[in-house]
């Protein structure tokens, strides 16, 4: 059942104080059964995955049409009580103005938060030039503010995730991005210490956002010690799921069943899903 009005004002107002202070850890569900296992573990927020959840559909990542990406959302708003963080990619639009109006359609689905990267999904030239990933994420900001709904605004500078590693490009993006009224900011790719140091302290007080999305040595007391106020782990959980499915599957093709020995019991979920 869509959770009520009321709700929603609780999970956004929880949601923007777990960004007050400390450190948190974001998971990545990418269906609703995922989202009720990850909200029984105890977790206090969630953010769906565009990857993950195009995997389930046998698409890549980047490929789901809007339609369908806002139905995923309202899945997982209704899957647990807890408040859920929207990838929304580019906003899945091409000017400023189109994101605007999909950022409506995304607040309607009752998600707690929104990001907006400033990837284009051309090769050739995979980042929007700085003035017109301004206005993309003001637009999504006016869009936030017109609707009176609370809901938190995440902007995102790709460098590291398309080939630009450039950290003093990326944290002039995030800055300009605060300045047009992000609420958290985020560089997906950066792992180094210094590197997470450097954008905590250029975009400060503004929570930051770090991705985790292989296997690490940093924990989570590390980095909550360079100043970092929320974890995400992106498609990393969809991908250590199908990491599990294709051992599994590879084995039951040579004839083998020892693929399943960390199978979780069928009676377990059968009564976490039955709860």
């Amino acid at each position: 059942m869509p959770p009520q009005p009321e709700q929603l004002r609780a999970r956004r107002a929880a949601f923007r104080q777990l960004h007050a202070a400390g450190c948190f850890v974001l998971p990545n569900p990418w269906d609703a059964g995922s989202a009720r296992y990850l909200a029984g573990l105890g977790f206090k927020a969630l953010a769906s995955t565009s990857s993950g959840h195009a995997w389930s559909r046998a698409l890549p990542d980047g490929a789901e049409p809007l339609p369908d990406m806002l139905e995923h959302l309202r899945e997982l708003v209704a899957a647990s009580d807890l408040p859920v963080n929207a990838d929304f990619g580019n906003g899945l639009a091409p000017d400023a103005a189109g994101v605007a109006h999909n950022v409506r359609l995304a607040l309607d689905t009752g998600v707690a938060g929104l990001s907006i990267e400033d990837a284009t999904g051309d090769a050739q030239a995979p980042l929007f030039d700085l003035d017109s990933a301004v206005a993309r994420v003001a637009a999504a900001r006016a869009a936030i503010d017109a609707s009176g709904q609370d809901v938190l605004l995440v902007a995102r500078a790709e460098n590291f995730f398309v080939g630009r590693p450039d950290l003093d490009d990326a944290i002039a993006r995030l800055r300009a991005y605060a300045s047009a009224g992000a609420d958290c900011l985020y560089a997906p790719g950066i792992t180094t210490p210094a590197q997470i140091a450097a954008v905590v302290e250029a975009v400060a007080p503004k929570p930051v956002n770090v991705l985790v999305f292989a296997h690490s040595t940093l924990t989570v007391a590390d980095l909550a010690a360079l100043g970092v106020r929320r974890i995400s782990v992106g498609g990393a959980l969809a991908r250590a799921a199908w990491g599990g499915f294709d051992r599994a599957a590879r084995q039951l093709a040579q004839g083998r069943f020892d693929g399943f020995a960390d199978a979780l019991p069928g009676s377990a979920l059968n009564q976490l899903f039955g709860g």
